[in-house]
């Protein structure tokens, strides 16, 4: 929002100067982020008029200008523009000005061997608008030519940064107000001149009653015989400071209101409108003609102004060229109108639109100020071009009825900190507009129409400190003593995963929870797809349901751009519902490529499943999980190679299960086209990892070395097949924990000698013990308990 600091003093009575209105905004939540001076920079900007415009002798698509700037002054100027023509009044920059849009000072130059003395300027280049098809067209300046387009008078332009929920400061005024109700003035009353209203309006206006209807109110006032024209300079100073290009009087006005009170208005070309006006809702496949020449293709239910015969504008977002206004327009209907931020949001993003007014609508205007910007522009319109007005007639809802909050006064302290009196509560409510009621600890508040962003007390509470003064809050030095745990347990196992799988040489990714449905649709078949109503890009259409899915869009984009030898993990939710809590989180690892040589004598090799069962085997160990308690299994997901991959439970096949790991199925490599097929992953589930009641530092293992010899025994048993290595390894180990260090196999074969249902198993136990040396018969003691334990409890045998 743009304000200049005059146009501010005509809503506020002040003392204060620039420096402490700047200060003074901020303070109260309205951040100055820019402050532009208009100096003299502009002031070489002249009119001037085209006396004769011919073909460059050397160049089909320029003109040489014979260029007079009043007083018998003629320049040649070589001009581009395809509307230079004799005759034509514009602006003329001379050599050492400085163009606005580019920053370049001009000099005197050849162009195609003829000299040019400046430059005819485009509405572009002078930051006025966007349009740059052409130079600047004037009418009216025959009388002066030679003068300053630009007023010289230097005046400090404030970009004020409104918040959202502003939108009553998206007006001098309410900007004022808030200055005032701070303490840095008085809001002066509002100026209205009564207009004499003899004309009946002759157009009907009516509002269609459709569902989703999206206009509530619709003001309209008929002027007859007016004389449109250029608009005087106070208002062409005003639209100019804003950055804005002065039109018309009509034009200028309507733009006026709508930055000085917040009142978005239109005003129609009366003679164009087909009888009357109706408000309803588009039929698909509608096209309108905006006020900036697109046609728009419209879909079904847009809240659009017609009349008989056509479409004159979207309600609330932009007008149309039908019945848009002419310095030969002496009949218009002016519309100040109330339009649902919710019609106008859709709208416009559907339709890629953007203008003032629907900036305005889409967060809310007053309802109520439908009469009071008809009664403003109408006198305004009336005092310059003349003309008769009509009655104002306001169709659909006159207006709208003030939301009530009743307030505890106490509720104050114990949100902010510091107490206020009933009495500087009133008195600041009262000046930002609020109505109140005292009682002996609460106050009745009602709203003003102008702040739909107040729902409840606690928004009460943010306008007291606002104005109070955040400065006035105390500075507390907090409590140092902390009783409770910082972070809880879920949170530590988030971090200690990221240290765990960051230590194993794994680098984190971040990515969205949403991810593209067909990449997801591969690690999740069989599961209800999640879809997103509104996904904010076409391949981010889902919820995730792997923690796979995004992980290996990001592998394939590390591989496509030549990174080999890849470990990414990321940490977050996956999702199994679209209702809230159907989610878990979820440790994701994958890894491609080879394994990183530790050492030149090392052999390079490609990763395969023990490297990632090991990764997620530590990781778990890791987060306080006893190794021993951790049972492995063949049975995964359809996600992975069947015959290389696995799953982890805690302490059997039925226990909590805690983990994947495996080879990425070979159909899902080839579906997504990796470049380096060798991809291996693994996923963690953090919601069954079992809370520990000790802590942390009770549950660290003191770590004793044995001072004396170790001995080695190998063991081949011949076992079923279908018997699981890993549960005979624990097996093993438990028969004397004190002595068996290690328990490592070391082969399986399967074949000649051996029974076809069998498998022989061989391996390698190393046995220590703490307090002495391990003799002969200590160690056939243990031996042969290991051989009498393995067979009673799996029916194997020593293989002979």
């Amino acid at each position: 929002m743009i304000i200049t600091i005059p146009w501010l003093k005509e809503h506020l009575k002040t003392k204060a100067n620039e420096a402490k209105i700047i200060d003074q905004l901020t303070n109260i939540g309205l951040e100055v982020e820019n402050i532009k001076e208009n100096s003299g920079e502009l002031k070489d900007f002249k009119i001037a008029k085209i006396l004769k415009a011919e073909k460059h002798p050397n160049a089909d698509k320029l003109k040489v200008c014979d260029v007079s700037l009043g007083d018998n002054r003629i320049i040649k100027v070589v001009c581009g523009a395809s509307n230079a023509r004799d005759g034509l009044v514009t602006i003329y920059a001379p050599p050492g000005s400085v163009i606005p849009k580019t920053k370049l000072q001009l000099k005197i130059v050849k162009i195609r061997g003829v000299e040019s003395r400046g430059m005819l300027c485009s509405e572009n280049e002078l930051n006025l608008s966007n349009e740059s098809a052409g130079i600047i067209e004037l009418t009216n300046k025959e009388k002066e030519i030679g003068k300053s387009y630009f007023k010289t008078k230097s005046e400090k332009a404030l970009d004020i940064s409104i918040t959202p929920n502003r939108a009553d400061c998206l007006g001098v005024r309410g900007i004022a107000r808030d200055l005032a109700s701070s303490g840095l003035g008085s809001l002066l009353r509002l100026k209205k001149k009564s207009i004499k209203q003899t004309l009946k309006q002759p157009v009907k206006v009516s509002i269609s009653k459709e569902n989703n209807q999206g206009c509530l109110s619709f003001g309209s006032c008929y002027i007859k015989n007016i004389t449109n024209k250029e608009s005087p300079e106070w208002l062409k100073d005003k639209i100019l400071a804003l950055g804005l290009k002065p039109i018309s009087t009509v034009v200028d006005i309507t733009n006026y209101v709508m930055f000085d009170l917040n009142r978005p208005l239109h005003a129609y070309d009366a003679k164009k409108i087909d009888k009357e006006i109706i408000v309803r809702n588009s039929k698909e496949g509608e096209e309108f003609e905006g006020l900036d020449n697109k046609t728009y293709k419209l879909k079904k239910g847009m809240c659009i102004i017609t009349d008989k015969s056509s479409i004159l504008g979207l309600g609330g977002v932009i007008g149309g060229t039908k019945t848009s206004t002419e310095f030969d327009t002496k009949d218009i209907l002016l519309e100040s109108a109330y339009f649902l931020p919710s019609s106008i949001r859709k709208t416009a993003r559907e339709l890629n639109i953007n203008t003032d007014a629907k900036y305005r609508f889409e967060r809310g205007i007053d309802p109520n100020s439908i009469q009071e910007g008809l009664e403003i522009a109408a006198a305004l319109i009336i005092k310059i071009c003349g003309g008769v007005a009509s009655k104002f007639v306001i169709t659909g809802q006159a207006s709208q009825k003030n939301k009530l909050i009743d307030f505890n006064i106490e509720k104050f302290k114990d949100l902010i900190g510091i107490s206020i009196s009933i009495l500087e509560a009133d008195k600041i409510l009262s000046s930002l507009g609020f109505k109140v009621k005292k009682t002996k600890k609460n106050l009745k508040v009602e709203i003003p129409s102008w702040r739909p962003d107040i729902l409840q007390d606690v928004d009460l509470i943010e306008e007291l400190i606002r104005i109070k003064g955040f400065d006035k809050i105390k500075v507390i030095e907090p409590e140092k003593r902390r009783e409770k745990e910082t972070l809880n347990f879920n949170q530590k196992l988030f971090h200690l995963s990221q240290r765990a799988l960051a230590s194993k040489g794994y680098m984190e990714t971040v990515t969205w929870s949403f991810t593209d449905s067909n990449v997801d649709a591969q690690f999740s078949k069989g599961e209800k797809e999640i879809k997103i109503y509104n996904p904010i890009s076409s391949d981010l259409d889902v919820l995730r349901r792997s923690i796979f899915s995004n992980l290996s869009i990001h592998l394939k984009k590390n591989q496509d751009r030549g990174y080999g030898d890849l470990s990414l993990f990321e940490i977050g939710p996956t999702f199994f519902g679209k209702n809230p809590g159907e989610q878990q989180i979820v440790v994701g690892g994958i890894k491609s490529g080879q394994v990183n040589r530790k050492s030149w004598s090392d052999k390079a090799r490609n990763i395969d499943v023990f490297d990632v069962k090991s990764d997620a085997l530590r990781t778990l160990v890791e987060l306080g999980i006893d190794e021993k308690n951790l049972f492995i299994s063949d049975l995964t997901k359809n996600s992975y190679h069947p015959g290389r991959s696995g799953s982890i439970n805690l302490k059997s096949d039925k226990g909590p299960h805690l983990a994947y790991f495996g080879e990425l199925h070979p159909a899902i490599i080839k579906k997504l086209d990796f470049k380096d097929k060798n991809i291996f992953g693994f996923e963690i589930f953090l919601k069954n990892i079992p809370q520990s009641n000790k802590k942390a530092r009770q549950t660290k293992i003191n770590y004793t070395v044995s001072d004396f010899q170790k001995s080695e025994r190998d063991f081949a048993f011949v076992i079923d097949k279908s018997f699981k290595v890993g549960l005979l390894e624990k097996l093993i180990k438990k028969v004397d924990e004190n002595i068996i260090q290690k328990v490592v196999t070391f082969d399986i074969f399967e074949g000649e000698n051996i029974p076809k249902d069998k498998k022989s198993v061989a391996i390698n136990i190393t046995l220590q013990a703490l307090d002495k040396t391990l003799s002969e018969k200590d160690l056939d003691q243990v031996s042969q308990k290991i051989i009498d334990v393995v067979r009673e409890k799996t029916g194997a045998t020593i293989r002979s």
